[in-house]
């Protein structure tokens, strides 16, 4: 039950691929693997102090005001996530920006806590939040590569494909129609594997 727990966030429910949750961060900060890696790590940590802290005190909130004290919960981890951010890596919360504070909305932290570490044990929802999180630090991460790769020609701000190439790259691709482009193609190509499969 509790490996199943966290592996259903890698693939089966991914949430950026299969629940497709998440889109405003998955669309606007996944230019360079970087930016993809730092959000969905972000997101990770929130999600894995929220759920367990949710399903600490799930037995004593009172119902008609669970959803209020469930966004506290969230917003308190995000504020340490935000605050750590600024503090370590300067850069990468710059480059992020509004969309660190933005994860206290986000719809796979809030419907996890309220679909799962509400109703299930700490440790189980330890690992739903760490499988979620993964899955969708994996997402960010490969669709942020792609994005860097070709239109940049580099991966990790480091030159990747020739100098003929670095001179004219892909622009498309660095911009906003290139996520909706990039993720197009590998949500096509998960659906396309799991038909075969």
């Amino acid at each position: 039950m509790s490996f199943r727990e966290f592996t259903k966030g890698l693939y089966k429910e991914n949430p950026t691929f299969r629940i497709m949750l998440g889109m405003c961060p998955t669309l606007a900060v996944t230019t360079s693997l970087i930016n993809g890696l730092g959000m969905g790590l972000a997101t990770a940590a929130v999600l894995v102090c929220s759920n367990a802290m949710i399903s600490l005190v799930r037995n004593i909130v009172p119902k008609k005001i669970r959803i209020p004290i469930y966004i506290v919960i969230i917003a308190t981890f995000v504020t340490i996530a935000d605050l750590s951010l600024a503090a370590y890596t300067p850069d990468l919360h710059k480059s992020l920006g509004l969309f660190i504070p933005l994860i206290v909305v986000n719809c796979i932290v809030l419907g996890r806590a309220e679909a799962f570490a509400s109703r299930h044990a700490v440790f189980d929802s330890i690992l739903d939040g760490l499988g979620m999180g993964l899955g969708f630090t994996l997402s960010l991460s490969v669709i942020g590569s792609i994005r860097e790769i070709i239109g940049a020609g580099t991966i990790l701000g480091h030159p990747l494909l020739g100098a003929a190439y670095m001179s004219h790259p892909f622009l498309l691709f660095v911009l906003p129609a290139g996520a909706f482009f990039t993720l197009a193609l590998l949500m096509g190509i998960m659906n396309r594997l799991e038909k075969k499969s």
